[in-house]
């Protein structure tokens, strides 16, 4: 049975994650910050209760990362998503309006938290028969495809998230490991608003189909959910 570790587990794209590995047979340790507030994913952790596992994880917090990965010391990880993630508001990031401390939330979460997870799971990963990071970016942070402005903490998080997980497709590469990002789509969750265009269902089976399909040769790669690459 294959194992992935999901990030920000509780709600949209990480939830849906979660459903479709689980219901696929693989065991899933669901990680989130506050589980006695996460309903569907106990609930789902209820319908598979030998597949689905959560755990309480802020991963703005370097110390319950660390104290996760010395309690998974035993697991092999064959899929590890770095999921979590933080909108800040558009009007505090506009040119006129930016809030800096807002904006070093940001970092600590959209940017610093997934090159921490992969320090902390590397050798996790290292054992598992996949062998596969997927961190979840947006367009929002390609430069070439920046043609509206604002959004200067959110584009800025996710531009460096980019360069990451760039970096660790090299430093892993010894290992085997696979490092890629993906652009979602704009999806209807929490997040991504009610005028989105597709459904999580959509972007996470899309997604999926193109991580099972990932060789060493796309480590590195900026792609959509749906396949197509995206321009950095």
């Amino acid at each position: 049975m294959k194992t992935t570790l999901i990030t920000g587990a509780n709600r949209g794209i990480g939830l849906e994650f979660s459903r479709q590995y689980a219901e696929d047979g693989w065991r899933v340790l669901a990680c989130c910050r506050t589980p006695e507030k996460a309903d569907a994913l106990n609930m789902l952790a209820t319908k598979y209760p030998d597949r689905v596992s959560v755990y309480m994880l802020d991963v703005a917090d370097h110390d319950q990362i660390d104290e996760l990965a010395r309690s998974l010391s035993g697991e092999s990880i064959d899929l590890l998503i770095n999921n979590a993630g933080v909108y800040t508001d558009s009007h505090a990031g506009t040119f006129t309006n930016i809030d800096y401390e807002a904006w070093v939330r940001a970092f600590l979460v959209n940017t610093m938290a997934p090159l921490k997870m992969v320090q902390a799971f590397a050798s996790h990963v290292a054992r598992g028969s996949q062998k596969t990071i997927v961190t979840i970016s947006s367009k929002m942070g390609s430069i070439s495809e920046n043609t509206s402005g604002g959004s200067y903490m959110y584009r800025s998080s996710k531009a460096a998230v980019n360069m990451v997980v760039k970096t660790l497709s090299i430093d892993l590469n010894p290992a085997g490991v696979i490092a890629v990002v993906f652009h979602p789509g704009w999806v209807k969750t929490d997040m991504g608003g009610p005028n989105a265009l597709i459904s999580a269902v959509q972007s996470v089976s899309g997604m999926r189909q193109v991580i099972s399909r990932l060789t060493m040769g796309d480590s590195g790669k900026f792609f959509a959910y749906d396949g197509q690459l995206v321009p950095w």
